[in-house]
Parts: C-alpha cells; structure tokens; sequence
C-alpha cells in the first residue's frame, strides 16, 4: 500500500508504551504513540505509522539507531523524545546530550519531516525521582532551543499539571498509565491540531492512605520497582535488551480500527 502520510515514533519507554499493557500489541504494550497513529489512521486512511522506540534506550542510542531508519521511511511526521534514560544516570553532560540532540532533530527536519518534541516530566511530586529535577529544568531550556531553532513542536510535558495525579501512572511510579497514555495521545493530537476523537479519561477517586499505609506500600514499590531498576543499571542491563521495535516499518494493519 502506497502511504501518502507517514508518522515515525521515535525514542524509549515513554514513546514505546510501557505501562499501558495490551497482550495483544507487539512487546504487550500499546501507548500513546499507537493511539495517535490510529487517530490519523481513522481521520485519513492515507497515513502509514511505524514506531521505532524501545523502552531503556539512552539518548545517544536512540539518535544512533533509529534516526536513520526513520529517515529511510520518508516521514512526514515524528515525534522524539530521549534523555529521560540519561538524566536518571548518576552522571551525566546535558550540554553534550542536547548537542547530539540538535543534531538529530536537524537531519529530520531538514528531511522535510514536522517534528514533535518533548518536554521532560516535573518530578517534583516524587520523592526518589525529584532529585533529577534541576536537571530535566535544564533539558527542557535546550528542547525549546532546539525547537525554535528548527521549526519543531513541543508539546509541554513540564507544564501538564493533570498528570501530577498519580491515577495517571503505572504501578512502577515511572512510566504512565493507560490512562496517561490516553492522555498524552489527546496532547499530542491538540498539538498538530489533528482531529481525533479521544476523550480525557475519567480516573478512580484513590482513598487517602494514613502514614504507616503509605510507608508500607514505599517499601512494597522499592522492593518490586525500584530496587530491580538499580540493580540493572549497576549491572549495565537494559529492560529493553533483547526487544525489537514494535512497529519498524510503516502499518496500517486492522488494530487502528478498533478503540481509542
């Protein structure tokens, strides 16, 4: 089939999906990226989507191996965010990552592709994770640099207050919810003023915890998420080694004909 739009999602586990489960999605999860490659779908049967992201990839890698493969697909459209993987990292060059970065987002836009960038998270609301904080205020100034300096998109994951709501994040405490993901999606689509029909997703009221239930379900998180997390990044695994990309060429099979 002769693909007339071309949507390319590029980056790690945020772009992947990860944390909104589908057993029946390639790596068994869906995201935000597949929700708005089938909003365009829907819109125009003219699209093609391909999503080249795998969760655990660091920016260099992400530049490394998935910039070229997009090119090779003739986009019209990506979005790419990286960094996240970097920032969390004991030691790291913002200066030097964000160089790397306008490198990339300069050799797809000068492929002729509208580019869609990303703003990190305020992690302001986590205890573990606000650390890093300092640090992604920084990556965020060099992303809209870089996409004033190029014509791309933001769309302002920094300034999304809705998702300081933990109703929008997985269990891990790291990655969205399918509830997120479907967020996000809307973002994205308000951002390229595409049409779309997703909804704002209703979240359960969470009843408060008394402090000794919230300190035991800490210490339920740490054992399960965050100590396995550390331990892989001491030993230099990866969750996404072994994966493949879900989507590494252009689709447009029957899963955009179902849901939102």
């Amino acid at each position: 089939m002769e693909f007339f739009s071309r949507y390319v999602a590029l980056g790690d586990s945020f772009t992947e999906g990860v944390g909104d489960e589908d057993p029946g999605s390639p790596n068994g999860v869906r995201g935000w990226a597949d929700r708005v490659g089938q909003q365009l779908i829907l819109a125009d049967p003219t699209w093609g989507y391909a999503n080249l992201a795998i969760r655990g990839k660091k920016m260099q890698q992400v530049l490394d191996e998935q910039i070229d493969a997009a090119l090779e697909l003739k986009p019209t459209l990506v979005t790419l965010y990286a960094g996240g993987n970097d920032i969390l990292r004991p030691r790291v060059s913002i200066d030097s990552l964000m160089a790397s970065y306008d490198d990339g987002v300069a050799r797809l836009t000068a492929a002729g592709a509208a580019v869609v960038l990303f703003t990190g998270f305020d992690s302001s609301g986590s205890a573990v994770f606000g650390r890093t904080r300092g640090r992604t205020a920084v990556y965020n100034e060099f992303v809209r640099e870089i996409a004033d300096d190029h014509g791309a998109d933001i769309v302002d994951y920094w300034r999304m207050r809705e998702f300081q709501d933990w109703g929008y994040w997985d269990t891990d405490r790291m990655h969205m919810s399918a509830a997120g993901h479907t967020l996000m999606a809307k973002r994205v689509l308000e951002t390229i003023k595409a049409s779309h029909s997703i909804d704002t997703p209703e979240l359960e009221a969470r009843p408060a915890l008394t402090r000794a239930a919230q300190l035991r379900s800490d210490a339920q998180w740490a054992r399960d998420f965050l100590s396995p997390w550390v331990g892989r990044r001491l030993r230099g695994i990866s969750s996404g080694d072994g994966l493949q990309a879900k989507y590494p060429s252009l689709v447009h099979p029957d899963w955009v004909r179902t849901g939102v």
